[in-house]
């Protein structure tokens, strides 16, 4: 299934720190919270110590009300991408979810260039989670400051 522009929203960010710093960091589902600029993602479960290609981790949500998430690494190149898939856990993920997150990551003159990706295109409910393009694409631009932070103080 290929994705249109419309099933991708994208943000970029030229972070001063290595990649190797910025992939650690992303790499490592226990601090997902920390770099979370939605404020939805509570903590990780069932989750490796650093993620690698078909790893899966869980992830505690709040959005109004609690509830999980399943995630699989579907792009792993090391300190340059990494994506995972999300999906509902069990049966429900069979219903809902399918969304990707993807983060590359590109040396450049004064640091990294950082690309976050949403992107929808296998998404299973796509018409309900296409209204909130605007407030993910904040939240994205959130994200990408947190890691700046992080990796730089």
């Amino acid at each position: 299934m290929s994705a249109t522009a419309s099933d991708v929203e994208t943000v970029e960010r030229v972070i001063p720190a290595p990649p190797e710093k910025i992939f650690d960091l992303l790499a490592d589902p226990r601090r997902h919270r920390d770099i979370d600029g939605s404020g939805t993602v509570r903590e990780a479960t069932n989750a490796p110590e650093r993620l690698s290609l078909g790893a899966t981790f869980g992830m505690s949500m709040k959005l109004g009300i609690p509830y999980s998430m399943t995630s699989t690494v579907i792009e792993f190149d090391e300190n340059r991408r990494i994506a995972w898939q999300t999906r509902g856990p069990g049966k429900i993920g069979k219903k809902f979810g399918g969304r990707i997150w993807r983060y590359e990551l590109e040396p450049v003159d004064g640091g990294t260039q950082v690309r976050e990706s949403w992107d929808i295109s296998q998404e299973r409910t796509k018409a309900m989670v296409r209204s909130a393009r605007k407030k993910t694409r904040t939240s994205m631009e959130q994200t990408l400051a947190r890691i700046e932070e992080l990796v730089t103080s």
